[in-house]
C-alpha cells in the first residue's frame, strides 16, 4: 500500500503546484526558441511553355541535379507539370536526397489539364520530412487558371513553414480590384496570420511583381529604403535585397525581357522572410539558366538564398 500512497501524494503535490501557479499569475515555460539556417532554391521551370510537359528532354534531370548540387534544403517550383513533378520525386528519391523518401514533396495544381491533359501547378520539396500541407485558393484573375498558395511545416519543427505561390501576371481589374494586387495581398495576409500564430515562414516563388512596384510596398520592410525601392511599409525582407549591384532590388530573374532596374532585366522571383524572424545576415543569388539540350531549360533564372531564422 505504501507505493500507492506515494503516487497519490505526488499527484496531489503536482495539483497544488498548478493551482498555486495559477493563483499568482505564473505561466508554464514556453517552448524554447531555436535558430536554424536554411538554404532555399526557387525556380519557375516553364514546364509546359518550353517543354510541353516532357519528362525526357533534360528538364527533370537538370532540376534534380541543380537541387542536389546547390545544397538546397527547401525547394519551390512554379509552372511544373504533374508528370514532371512525379518524375522529379522519383529522381530525388533514387539519389537519396531526402531524409524521408516517402514524405518530402507536395504538389498543388492550378488546373486539371493545362499540361496537355495533365495537371499544372506549383510544388515544394524538403530534405527533412514535411507535415500536412495547407492549400489556399487565391481570387480569380479572370482566366480559367486557379492560382494557389501552397504551404507545409517541417514535421519535426511545426512552427517552421515553407510556402510557394505563383501569383498571376494578369493586372486587369477583376471584381473592382487589380488581380495581381489582390492575390499578393491574400498571400501576405496568410503569411501574417502564420506569424501571429507564432510560425516562422519562408515564402519562395514567382510573384509577377518587381520589388519597386507599389503592390509590394506592404511586403518590404520600411528598413528597405533605397533609390531602387522606396516607400515601403511592410515587415519582410527579400533575401536578395542587399545585393550591392542593385540595393533594395536585387538581381534579375527573367533575362531577355525589358523593364528591370540598374540596367538589367526584371526580377520577379523572390524569397521572403519576415524581418523579426531573421537572425544575422542573409543573402541570395540569381543563377544562370542551364541548358536542356539545344534550348535553355527555362525563361527564368533560379534564385538561391540562405537565411538564419528563429523558430518557436
Amino acid at each position: 500500500m505504501t507505493p500507492r500512497r506515494g503516487r497519490a501524494a505526488r499527484r496531489a503535490l503536482v495539483g497544488l503546484v498548478a493551482v498555486a501557479a495559477t493563483a499568482v499569475g505564473l505561466a508554464w515555460p514556453a517552448q524554447a526558441t531555436t535558430t536554424a539556417t536554411y538554404s532555399v532554391l526557387t525556380w519557375n521551370v516553364a514546364g509546359w511553355a518550353m517543354h510541353r510537359g516532357s519528362t525526357t528532354d533534360g528538364l527533370v534531370t537538370t532540376i534534380s541535379s541543380s537541387i542536389q548540387d546547390s545544397g538546397a534544403q527547401l525547394v519551390a517550383l512554379n509552372e511544373v507539370c504533374e508528370d514532371q513533378y512525379r518524375a522529379l520525386v522519383a529522381s530525388l528519391r533514387a539519389a537519396g536526397w531526402p531524409d524521408d523518401p516517402s514524405n518530402f514533396a507536395r504538389f498543388e495544381p492550378h488546373g486539371p489539364d493545362y499540361c496537355g491533359g495533365q495537371a499544372f501547378g506549383v510544388a515544394i520539396f524538403s530534405t527533412a520530412p514535411l507535415g500536412a500541407a495547407s492549400r489556399y485558393v487565391l481570387s480569380s484573375d479572370g482566366t480559367p487558371e486557379g492560382r494557389r498558395l501552397l504551404c507545409a511545416p517541417l514535421a519535426s519543427r511545426v512552427h517552421l513553414r515553407f510556402c510557394t505561390s505563383h501569383v498571376t501576371w494578369v493586372n486587369d481589374v477583376v471584381n473592382g480590384q487589380r488581380a495581381t494586387a489582390t492575390q499578393l495581398n491574400e498571400v501576405l495576409n496568410r503569411l501574417e496570420s502564420f506569424n501571429a500564430a507564432g510560425d516562422t515562414v519562408l515564402l519562395a516563388g514567382d510573384l509577377n511583381a518587381q520589388p519597386q512596384f507599389q503592390r509590394l510596398n506592404a511586403w518590404y520592410s520600411s528598413a528597405v529604403a533605397t533609390a531602387q525601392n522606396a516607400s515601403n511599409t511592410g515587415a519582410y525582407r527579400e533575401l536578395d535585397d542587399t545585393d550591392p549591384r542593385c540595393p533594395g532590388y536585387g538581381e534579375t530573374t527573367t533575362p531577355g525581357t525589358r523593364g528591370g532596374l540598374c540596367g538589367q532585366s526584371p526580377k520577379i522571383d523572390m524569397i521572403f522572410v519576415r524581418a523579426n524572424r531573421i537572425v544575422g545576415s542573409y543573402s541570395a543569388d540569381s543563377l544562370a539558366i542551364p541548358s536542356c539540350g539545344a534550348i535553355p531549360c527555362s525563361d527564368h533564372r533560379m534564385l538561391f538564398g540562405t537565411v538564419r531564422v528563429s523558430v518557436g
